[in-house]
């Protein structure tokens, strides 16, 4: 397959590897905005530099990733499909997912399949966790319970532009939390603090949140996300059921410790950042969209699907800040 890439940053360097480690990958065009990026990307893993976004789209590709930076994302992805090329778009679509929904039909009546980056959706411990569920393994399900703790908060530019933690953060454990129960949150109450450095509220964002769901069948999610777990970079996913709980993320590499002295686990080292946490996801999403892009299945994350876990981190930014429930229906548009 001829695969092209877009961005070569933190997440596009990560994919542009796992790409070249790929058997079906016959060759990899990588571009980015940043001069010599490209080439010093492509010299490294036998990749090919396109010097621009317009010759990459039109250098005839079986598939194109996009890993630039989140303003980038709407133009390229619509570029991309008008192009007929099978996209993966890294979350979120867009910084305003308002503007989404103006192509969301557009792009889905389009016939070009597009995959949005979730990469929890591909880990081995979350997937069998939804496995589980689905099975009836755990009766009806109760609470579940997403967790990402940061083990140190990201710089004060990136928090000036992130968003917030809702948007830039937990909206992975929104989407997590949505595909393994198959069911859609309805209501909001969300609340934050800080602790820690002054530029979150400079930049009217918290360090520390939390988040209550209530799903449309009664469920109850609760999400918890901070930028100071100086243990580690922590991410579990619990299903508690009528008829048993199982978690996903409890491994040797949790970075949590027992209090009770008899209790070895886990032996460590601890995770310390995302990409050693979902090293093995990001490997099986990269593989699963090459299968997206030759037609032999269909997208397991839609544009549909990235949208619907940006409406809920609206609808907790403003539960944050008006300090009341919100529902989901307040800030998406009407369907």
């Amino acid at each position: 397959m001829r695969i092209g890439l877009i961005g070569l940053g933190r997440i596009g360097a990560l994919h542009a590897a796992n790409l070249s480690n790929n058997d079906r990958v016959d060759q990899l065009l990588v571009t980015d905005m940043a001069p010599g990026v490209a080439e010093a990307t492509a010299a490294k893993l036998g990749a090919t530099a396109v010097p621009s976004t317009d010759a990459l789209l039109a250098s005839g590709l079986d598939g194109v990733l996009i890993g630039s930076s989140t303003p980038t994302h709407l133009p390229l992805l619509r570029a991309a499909v008008a192009a007929g090329i099978p996209t993966f778009c890294e979350k979120p679509v867009a910084e305003d997912p308002y503007a989404v929904g103006e192509y969301l039909e557009a792009i889905n009546t389009s016939g070009v399949p597009v995959q949005i980056g979730f990469p929890r959706r591909f880990d081995p411990a979350f997937s069998a966790a939804k496995a589980a569920l689905d099975g009836g393994e755990l009766g009806w399900l109760a609470t579940v319970h997403s967790t990402t703790l940061d083990p140190a908060p990201p710089p004060a530019a990136y928090v000036a532009v992130s968003g917030g933690i809702f948007r830039d953060c937990a909206i992975h454990d929104f989407d997590a939390v949505r595909w393994v129960t198959g069911r859609e949150v309805v209501e909001v109450y969300a609340t934050g603090s800080n602790r820690g450095a002054p530029f979150f509220g400079e930049a009217d964002d918290v360090d520390t949140a939390s988040a209550i769901l209530t799903f449309d069948d009664g469920t109850l999610g609760v999400i918890s996300n901070t930028r100071y777990n100086g243990q580690g970079h922590d991410v579990r996913l619990e299903l508690h059921g009528s008829a048993g709980a199982i978690a996903a993320g409890l491994d040797e590499g949790l970075p949590l410790r027992s209090a009770d002295p008899a209790v070895q686990f886990p032996a460590g080292p601890a995770h310390v950042f995302f990409m050693d946490r979902f090293a093995e996801a990001f490997r099986i999403e990269v593989d699963t969209f090459l299968s997206v892009a030759a037609g032999q299945q269909a997208s397991p994350c839609t544009l549909a699907d990235g949208l619907e876990a940006s409406w809920i981190a609206e609808a907790c930014t403003r539960s944050l800040h008006e300090r009341r429930p919100v529902r989901v229906d307040e800030v998406r548009p009407a369907r």
